[in-house]
């Protein structure tokens, strides 16, 4: 018993000292990639916990996303160095993420709860590794489901004539609050271009429909309208073109023709919900990598 006790000490221990980290890269396809990635990591004494790869022939494009733990004693500013240079012998966009640490994330609400509500209750019972910083909005109907979390809630209202100071607010928030990622959660505002640049790559919208089909107002009511079949729900990274950016993750479910546009709403808005915390836990494990329009999602 005794022994026992010791090894289960030793355990939490070395579990404790573990320095995760995930890799990502992106670069022309050659040969060599994987070869001289994992060799680093071997020389600088990591060990490799996942590794998922994927040339795309059309772009002449390589991804690659390594998930490893490095040794205590493991220097990580020779580690990034040693990175750089492999970046630079590859011509490589790469990032290295510490994998422990858990994204601040800002979600943009406007009168539809339901994403909101079901960020909230992922993130308070650990199924989303995220911490949800501020909750902001254009409208204060959701200032008290916010509070039950002990989340801060920002009412920022906006019109025409407000526009460019509500998102001179909102950009002050996300330095202020050190935000890694912006989730528009029914966000019914369309962001100013420049808003979009600034947070490219770091923003996810929910899209209420099947992208590209039924784009803009009212969705649900133009899919019944054409007596469709299936209705879904869309996550994609916010870009200045409206509803246009890179597809992140995608769902559907089954409709028929006894449904009312109210029915399709409520079904709706549960693959929403769905579609959109995949999303998020996507891009905050460091699952997404971009090639060029589209998406490189490791599962």
């Amino acid at each position: 018993m005794r022994v026992n006790a010791r090894i289960t000490q030793v355990v939490a221990y070395d579990a404790a000292m573990r320095h995760d980290h995930i890799l990502t890269l992106s670069c022309p396809d050659r040969t060599g990639i994987v070869y001289r990635a994992s060799g680093l990591l071997y020389d600088h004494g990591c060990n490799i916990l996942d590794a998922q790869q994927y040339g795309d022939e059309e772009t002449g494009r390589f991804f690659l996303r390594v998930h490893f733990d490095r040794a205590p004693d493991t220097d990580e500013s020779s580690l990034r160095n040693a990175i750089g240079q492999l970046g630079q012998d590859f011509t490589m966009d790469w990032q290295l993420h510490d994998a422990r640490r858990r994204a601040r994330v800002l979600v943009l609400v406007s009168r539809q709860g339901h994403c909101l509500n079901d960020l909230l209750f992922r993130a308070h019972s650990g199924q989303l590794p995220v911490e949800i910083a501020a909750v902001a909005s254009n409208h204060t109907d959701f200032a008290l489901l916010t509070a039950s979390h002990g989340i801060h809630f920002h009412h920022l209202p906006v019109d025409a004539s407000s526009r460019t100071a509500q998102e001179a607010r909102l950009l002050e928030l996300i330095q202020h609050e050190n935000i890694d990622l912006v989730v528009l959660a029914r966000y019914m505002q369309i962001l100013s271009e420049d808003l979009c640049n600034t947070l490219a790559g770091r923003a996810i919208n929910i899209h209420h429909s099947f992208l590209p089909s039924f784009k803009g107002a009212r969705p649900y009511h133009q899919a019944h309208a054409r007596g469709v079949k299936i209705i879904g729900a869309t996550a994609h990274y916010v870009t200045s073109d409206l509803d246009e950016g890179p597809i992140i993750e995608q769902d559907v479910v089954s409709v028929d023709h006894t449904m009312a546009p109210e029915e399709l709403a409520r079904m709706g808005s549960d693959v929403e919900s769905r579609v959109l915390a995949r999303a998020v836990r996507r891009h905050v494990e460091h699952r997404i990598l971009l090639n060029g329009h589209r998406t490189v999602v490791f599962r």
